[in-house]
């Protein structure tokens, strides 16, 4: 009697099936395992299914198999690169949409397809936080887009949590478009004209020269330090969009949003409220491994926020303490930014194109000819150019925003983010920048609840959280640089919930198409809180914060890396570098991202400056 097939086993192969039917691809290959979903000609990747397997987690499975496969069956690669436009928001935009395009094919036509792919968005706009959007952001706007796009082809409302978002940009698009969103879902099942049309609606939004900022003149043309064992030390610095080669690898597309894990994501659970950090799933995760009373929770996230810099004060104000900052680091920019160049030309070295020699076809190799002219019988030489892969690459520096950083600490970390900012941006290395505090002091709202509902035994999380968005992975730095002055501001800077910051900026991460992502925290504490800390026991918010890096640092494919700035933090991170002096923290930025960047690797960081 044969051995009955485990369920893992049944799912993989049943997926893999429907997978092959869906994109008429039966020669592809679909492999399970940890990291995100991919798609290229010959191979797909999906999140390799946990032993328990839910319902939830098999409609998300569904889902994004049924994505990927609708891309394989209706995107031809060439054509999207025949016509992918210039700069970082006109590209999010054309490739956002050119999904949209080929899950509404196949939405369409197949009403369970439909019914997987509905499921999957609706979970995809509620971890971005589209509920809570109140204004126009330009973050937003491919998004918004690929909405209207869905809507215009399938007849499809957006998701439930996601249509106050589309409300808010409807009326302000559809004057700047007109009839160009309706032609554009007429022309969905030719690609070719379907991106013709896309390209009008790219230029209708102005869109389409959009090019990232070079550094400013003294940041960019010389390296006091003589170029020292640096090999490009004499090649000039090049300019913005298109410098790196950041691209990805024809055919692929990393889902968007639901890349997380396989053996995390398969064990979520149902759940009534979404915390601002975390996502449902990581939490149960915890939950799964605890007992009881010990699992970390937050007595209530109704009051948690996640906001941009923006909205946290005036214009005006913004636009002085950005001044403020200037002027407090005027001295420093110049070191900071010597490193930065050091940084940019390293990265710039890993697109170098080489040659391989004493090939037998390719291009002739002129250089030598000259021995076959001495002897005839010696066979031609030929050579073959081939470029270095360079991975597309997102990195989010997530910043303690905590009062002991007040003061020199904060200033410095707003300057070197702003430089790096700068510098990857340059690279076509997308920067997302975060900030992480609390609303209140000593607890918030939430303790005022737990007061009023009896105090019962561990609450667990008993303060608000606010976590802040400095600048956005596709917004460029030119529109996001007068928000890093916003953390000088006076009463911004309260208490740190290190655990929940973490996995909110991991999530965002999750979120993003590029194949490599890098978390970079900085922070000059262990996270505390008075009014949880003074609810549960004592070491509540720093084993939580030793659990969720545990998690990122075995289960995701996210590269987590951490400095410390007058706080041993390598107790808690496996990459991680210790600063005495707050001064170090750009040099210190640049090394931990130059040995994250170089090809051959790089041991683990343990060290302390």
């Amino acid at each position: 009697m044969a051995p009955t097939e485990n369920i893992p086993d049944l799912v993989k192969r049943v997926t893999a099936a429907a997978l092959k039917a869906l994109s008429g691809r039966t020669e592809v290959s679909v492999q399970f395992g940890p990291g995100g979903a991919s798609v290229s000609e010959e191979t797909v990747h999906l999140p390799a299914p946990a032993p328990r397997v839910n319902k939830a987690a098999m409609t998300k499975l569904r889902g994004v198999s049924d994505s990927l496969a609708l891309r394989l069956r209706y995107h031809d690669e060439a054509i999207h690169r025949k016509n992918l436009p210039s700069g970082a928001e006109a590209r999010a935009v054309f490739e956002a949409v050119e999904q949209v395009r080929c899950e509404s094919l196949g939405a369409r036509r197949l009403t369970g397809v439909a019914d997987n792919l509905g499921a999957l968005l609706e979970e995809r706009c509620r971890g971005k936080g589209f509920a809570g959007v109140t204004e126009r952001k330009d973050a937003n706007l491919a998004d918004v887009l690929g909405l209207l796009a869905r809507q215009r082809i399938t007849g499809a409302a957006p998701p439930e949590s996601a249509k106050r978002m589309v409300e808010i940009w409807r009326g302000w698009l559809e004057k700047r478009l007109g009839q160009r969103m309706r032609k554009l879902a007429e022309s969905a099942p030719d690609q070719e004209a379907f991106a013709a049309r896309m390209m009008d609606v790219i230029q209708a939004l102005n869109l389409i020269d959009d090019q990232a900022d070079p550094l400013d003149p003294d940041d960019q043309d010389r390296d006091d330090d003589g170029g020292g064992d640096d090999p490009d030390g004499g090649e000039q610095e090049m300019e913005a969009d298109g410098a790196m080669a950041g691209q990805r690898g024809e055919g692929e597309l990393v889902d968007d949003g639901d890349t997380s894990d396989s053996d995390d994501e398969f064990m979520a659970g149902d759940g009534d409220e979404e915390p601002a950090g975390p996502s449902q799933w990581d939490q149960q995760w915890m939950k799964n491994d605890l007992p009881g009373e010990a699992a970390y929770r937050a007595f209530t996230t109704a009051y948690d926020e996640i906001v941009d810099a923006e909205t946290l004060c005036e214009a005006d104000e913004l636009a002085r303490l950005r001044h403020q900052l200037d002027q407090q680091l005027s001295h420093l920019q110049g070191v900071v930014s010597r490193l930065a160049n050091r940084l940019q030309r390293r990265l710039l070295a890993k697109q170098t194109r080489s040659w391989e020699f004493d090939m037998e076809e390719g291009l002739l190799d002129a250089g030598r000819l000259a021995r076959v002219v001495a002897n005839p019988l010696h066979p031609l030489s030929f050579k073959q150019e081939h470029d270095i892969e360079f991975r597309d690459t997102v990195v989010t520096l997530l910043i303690d925003n905590s009062g002991s950083m007040r003061g020199r600490p904060i200033t410095v970390a707003a300057m070197s983010a702003d430089i790096l900012a700068r510098t990857l941006e340059r690279c076509g290395v997308k920067v997302e920048i975060l900030g992480f505090t609390t609303r209140s002091w000593k607890g918030g709202t939430a303790r005022e609840k737990w007061v009023n509902d009896a105090k019962p035994k561990n609450p667990g999380r008993l303060n608000d959280l606010r976590h802040i968005v400095y600048k956005s992975a596709d917004t460029p730095w030119r529109r996001a640089r007068k928000n890093l002055g916003l953390m000088l501001r006076e009463g911004l800077l309260k208490e740190n919930i290190d655990g929940e910051a973490l996995l909110w900026a991991h999530q965002r991460l999750l979120d993003r198409m590029e194949q490599r992502r890098i978390l970079m925290v900085i922070s000059d504490g262990a996270p505390v809180d008075d009014a949880t800390l003074s609810a549960n026991p004592g070491n509540y918010l720093e084993r939580h914060l030793r659990e969720v890096i545990h998690w990122i640092e075995t289960r995701s494919d996210v590269e987590l890396t951490a400095i410390g700035i007058g706080h041993d933090v390598t107790r808690y991170y496996h990459r991680a570098v210790t600063l005495i002096d707050a001064e170090e923290l750009g040099g210190a930025m640049m090394k931990n991202l130059t040995d994250l960047f170089d090809e051959d690797g790089t041991p683990p960081l343990r060290r302390s400056a």
